[in-house]
């Protein structure tokens, strides 16, 4: 499957676990784009002292902020981690190994469909995936669960439930894209199955890519050059070449990618990418920038943290972002509450070792 020795590759999918984790406890405190903006969010921490970014959030500098902040920023902030909080942009990850450890990489659509109804909780679904899961519960098969009376189709969910796809393909993009877009049509459809597919592939090509840079590249290869998705990444690309300021590459897509909400999948991927590309490979600096950007910051953030952890393995994952989670992870699916981050990934690193890369044969790409 990959050149990567076994040690390395499982520090890598260690580090794409934590970063997936820690990326994802940064953004949350913050997470609602139409109220914490770039401008907003840049003023909290200014107000706190905390510029640059280079730690989990501080405490609310005053009442205000405290009142605007998610409720969950208690156990989300600096100083209060003890583990993990409870997000569906992990549930999502542990819920696509289960997937595959109880149905392997062969499985079907259906198969997903019918591991949300057995372990994931109506009330932890939203947008997109709780519109696909109440078309379940009604009769409805795929692709219509993901098409009927569902406003949400190329919302940013599909795209955070794409890691796992990425790290038990390593070097394998277009594999990880395939296994992607099986498990996203079930509630995505358009950019909303694209920027799935874009996501596994990055970070499965993150594996062995030299720079960031070259893993965005070979990601875009295995969606349409034409959707917007790919336009607007390719644009993110262009005006970084430009040596244009990060501040001012975001205004400009911004501008581009106005009127399709905070939490669509293409102006969330350009904050992403924007992250990624100045971040340079640095953990710290990726995952600060990508929450920095706004929009879906929790999302955006463990993605970005994904990727970066790939890139750099679990032992260059500052200690900052590590030690506070405890290697324990909390989570709706049923089974998986309190986890061991450690188990997670050495049974991330099983599946792609013991069946995968014949089961991974048969797949197109």
């Amino acid at each position: 499957m990959t050149s990567l020795g076994p040690d390395d590759y499982a520090d890598r999918v260690l580090g794409g676990w934590l970063g997936r984790i820690a990326g994802n406890m940064l953004g949350k405190p913050v997470e609602r784009g139409d109220l914490w903006t770039r401008e907003r969010i840049d003023g909290y921490l200014r107000r706190a002292g905390a510029l640059p970014l280079t730690d989990y959030l501080p405490e609310p500098a005053d009442e205000s902020d405290a009142l605007a902040l998610r409720p969950e920023w208690r156990s989300c902030v600096r100083g209060r981690i003890h583990g993990s909080c409870r997000d569906d942009d992990v549930d999502y990850a542990i819920l696509g190994l289960h997937l595959l450890e109880t149905h392997g990489f062969g499985f079907g659509t259906e198969q997903v469909g019918e591991l949300w109804l057995q372990r994931l909780p109506y009330l932890q679904t939203f947008t997109a995936e709780r519109a696909a899961y109440r078309n379940l519960v009604n009769g409805l098969k795929p692709p219509l669960t993901a098409t009927y009376d569902n406003p949400f189709q190329e919302w940013i969910g599909a795209l955070i439930r794409a890691d796992v796809f990425g790290w038990t393909c390593p070097d394998a993009p277009h594999r990880a894209a395939a296994l992607a877009r099986r498990d996203a049509v079930l509630s995505h459809s358009g950019n909303g199955v694209y920027g799935a597919m874009w996501a596994a592939a990055l970070i499965s090509a993150a594996f062995t890519a030299p720079t960031v840079r070259q893993a965005i590249d070979t990601a875009l290869t295995v969606v349409p050059a034409s959707c917007r998705l790919a336009r607007t990444v390719r644009r993110v690309v262009s005006l970084y070449e430009t040596r244009m300021s990060w501040e001012d590459t975001l205004t400009t897509v911004a501008a581009e990618t106005a009127g399709l909400g905070w939490i669509h999948t293409v102006p969330n991927a350009a904050v992403l990418t924007a992250g990624l590309l100045y971040g340079e490979g640095d953990f710290t600096r990726t995952i600060a920038l990508t929450v920095r950007g706004g929009l879906d910051t929790d999302s955006n953030g463990a993605t970005a943290g994904s990727v970066a952890g790939v890139l750099t393995g679990a032992p260059a994952v500052p200690a900052q972002w590590r030690d506070p989670l405890e290697d324990t992870v909390r989570s709706a699916v049923l089974g998986f509450d309190g986890a061991r981050i450690s188990d997670l990934a050495a049974r991330t690193v099983r599946l792609a070792g013991t069946g995968a890369e014949s089961a991974l044969a048969t797949l197109p790409g």
